[in-house]
């Protein structure tokens, strides 16, 4: 841990409260940007997805489940994996019990994999999810909205820039809207460090002292663990 310098409550108290000033800042900066996120223009979904799910076939439109938003969050689990990706399951495990309060702001949740539902369904219980996980393994959800790559198929980018790095999975989140006339249009998706601010525990992490502390590790996310794979005493 680096030192810090301890001082009195007085001087603790000033220093809080000039950083406050910053804090609120950054707040009314994130609300702006917020809100310039929601003004962004659409574009019209022309496909007809059709997904595997849970009671069988379900296209893009069912899964709103009759709300007028949808939040995809793009699961890395591909069709010849054998488990999902440890840090979609983090931030799975973030947003497992939000799906719920979502719901009751006319938003719907849902996770989107390549991998057969069968598989989903396994891996789902294993580690105690109840959202809804479909299977896009027989359509080209993945690959048009830039989680899924093979060479022959498309040119390879990722949140916008070309693609640097291997594998033929990545994460993100999608959103998209349903208009009463059953139109429904892609208004935004995010990658990479876009998805931080969906998950709780990094958000946590920040406030404390040594933060995420990941510098040392061989790559950042090294420590992680499935929930169901940490040692007791760790």
């Amino acid at each position: 841990m680096p030192q810090h310098q301890i001082v009195d409550h007085d001087a603790w108290l000033c220093s809080r409260k000039e950083f406050l000033a910053k804090e609120k800042e950054f707040t009314r900066a994130r609300d702006a940007l917020s809100e310039a996120r929601r003004a962004l223009p659409w574009e019209k979904v022309e496909k007809n997805y059709v997904f595997d799910g849970p009671a069988g076939q379900e296209t893009l439109a069912d899964l709103f489940q009759g709300r007028s938003q949808l939040v995809v969050y793009h699961f890395m689990f591909g069709p010849d994996a054998t488990e999902g990706c440890k840090a979609c399951s983090f931030w799975a495990d973030n947003f497992e019990r939000n799906v719920i309060h979502l719901a009751h702001r006319d938003v719907t949740l849902v996770a989107i994999s390549r991998s057969p539902i069968d598989k989903l369904r396994a891996f789902q219980k294993r580690l105690g999810w109840t959202f809804k996980w479909v299977s896009s393994g027989r359509n080209d959800f993945n690959f048009d909205f830039g989680v899924s790559f093979e060479p022959s198929r498309r040119e390879s980018t990722y949140n916008y820039a070309p693609k640097s790095f291997g594998g033929n999975e990545l994460p993100g989140v999608s959103v998209f809207y349903k208009d009463t006339d059953g139109s429904i249009y892609h208004t935004y998706s995010t990658y990479g460090r876009g998805l931080d601010m969906m998950n709780a525990a990094y958000n946590y992490l920040d406030l404390v002292p040594k933060g995420r502390d990941e510098k040392n590790l061989s790559f950042s996310m090294e420590w992680l663990r499935y929930r169901d794979a940490y040692d007791a005493g760790s």
